[in-house]
């Protein structure tokens, strides 16, 4: 079979959290839990076709409920940050919950990596796939706007997962959906540094950052002559250490890129590659999306424990964010969020793995 539904567990309150496991005749297996449309797994191949899972998570549906990590989670209504968790629109000003330092993040306390979302349309042969559906109401964490969401996964192939994202509105709204996986592409099983992981991002441009990570002024500082000079691909730990006041600021790479190829409502384009020289497995993301939150997992403390009991610490896992710029809503110069009563929001990224 190319598509499995099971339970996964229960949350507090008794309500069962369902996994969605999609197979391709390669081998090349995703899984997605209904809490926070969460991207639970992905087994791939290494160079001697050894598969692993390469997503950090957990392994019960009650530890995604009691420590927020954003393992995996889809990210709505608002992916990133917003200033002083405030924003005007229309001529009205809308505020919501901070709840990292003085800025709201990823949704606000209670965003959709907190919700059981419904599974809709499934389907099964060459490209497995299942659609989840969320209704978040008007007022929602202070958004304006009913918003009716949704989120497909889709194997495309033996080596790529297709993550597209749907969203329309009865009331004008901003809307910035995305996926937080924790990448180590050495395995889930022994977690190990991904330090010596080489990155390379398709960006000229990043958008630094003050001391509570909100964006400084003008849309965007150029990469060249910095650490985050990534075009032609670097090792993560030669870039992370270097003595950069951005690096600091971040405690790492916690920036978003402006990607030199944004081709919205068009064909996903490369953006950002990852290697690891100890398996040969490669990530290759493409999207529609003008940016991309790189993080390199600087706030991962020890104090929580995943996947086969494995304690996760600094530098332990990469985020690839595709989505609008952090901010985006507070600043009229970066590409907009907003979405109005009769249009749709849409966004296509592909993951795509092999071995070198």
């Amino acid at each position: 079979m190319s598509l499995i539904r099971e339970p996964f567990g229960e949350l507090a309150d008794g309500r069962t959290v369902e996994r969605i496991t999609l197979r391709h005749a390669s081998g090349l297996e995703a899984s997605v839990l209904t809490f926070g449309a969460t991207w639970h797994s992905l087994l791939a191949p290494d160079r001697d076709g050894t598969l692993a899972d390469v997503l950090l998570g957990h392994d019960a549906a009650a530890d995604y409920e009691r420590t927020r990590g954003f393992y995996g989670a889809t990210i709505g209504r608002y992916a990133n940050r917003i200033a002083k968790g405030r924003f005007a629109l229309d001529g009205e000003t809308f505020a919501i919950p901070a709840n990292d330092g003085p800025n709201a993040l990823h949704g606000g306390p209670d965003g959709f990596d907190r919700r059981i979302w419904q599974v809709g349309e499934t389907g099964e042969g060459e490209q497995p796939f299942a659609t989840l559906h969320l209704t978040s109401p008007d007022g929602d964490q202070g958004f304006p706007g009913t918003l009716q969401a949704s989120v497909t996964y889709r194997l495309l192939d033996g080596e790529t997962l297709e993550i597209a994202w749907r969203a329309t509105t009865d009331r004008t709204t901003i809307v910035n959906l995305t996926n937080h996986a924790f990448f180590n592409l050495g395995g889930a099983a022994r977690v190990e540094s991904v330090l010596d992981h080489e990155l390379m991002v398709s960006a000229s441009l990043f958008t630094a950052i003050d001391e509570t990570s909100i964006p400084l002024e003008g849309t965007g500082s150029g990469v060249a002559g910095t650490p985050f000079d990534l075009r032609e691909g670097a090792r993560i730990g030669d870039r992370v250490r270097e003595g950069h006041e951005q690096m600091r600021r971040g405690r790492g790479i916690d920036h978003n890129f402006v990607l030199d190829a944004f081709t919205e409502g068009g064909e996903p384009v490369s953006a950002a590659a990852v290697f690891d020289p100890e398996t040969g497995r490669t990530l290759e993301l493409l999207t529609d999306q003008p940016g991309l939150q790189v993080y390199t997992g600087n706030f991962l403390d020890g104090t929580v424990a995943g996947k086969n009991g494995q304690i996760y610490r600094m530098g332990d896992a990469l985020c690839l964010e595709p989505q609008r710029f952090p901010d985006t809503p507070n600043r009229p110069d970066f590409p907009s969020a907003r979405l109005g009563p009769g249009e749709t929001y849409r966004h296509r990224s592909r993951y795509r793995f092999s071995v070198r």
